[in-house]
């Protein structure tokens, strides 16, 4: 089938635009019963890598910063290039109906 005719082909089923899939929903799920079932042991787990003599702290930090990347998500950075030594303008433009 050529991709001209997908692109112009109707959807007629399947799931909504947005909406995970199946198995998405349930790994997503099953990591938040055990993050919920284990949370309180966090700080003991933290602790024993710390404790460690091979790992140590930096790799406990290194392991609880992964885990806050889910709880906190990361900022994404922006960048305005141009001329420094010009005023930068902002363009905002509404559609009209």
């Amino acid at each position: 089938m050529s991709s001209t005719v997908e692109k112009t082909r109707k959807k007629t089923g399947g799931r909504v635009a947005g909406v995970p899939n199946k198995s998405t929903a349930l790994a997503r799920e099953a990591i938040a019963r055990f993050v919920d079932g284990n949370s309180h042991k966090l700080q003991e787990w933290l602790d024993d890598i710390a404790m460690n003599e091979k790992l140590g702290p930096k790799v406990a930090f290194d392991c609880f910063m992964q885990v806050a990347e889910y709880h906190v998500p990361k900022l994404a950075r922006v960048e305005q290039v141009g001329d420094e030594t010009k005023p930068v303008v902002h363009i905002y433009k509404w559609k009209d109906d």
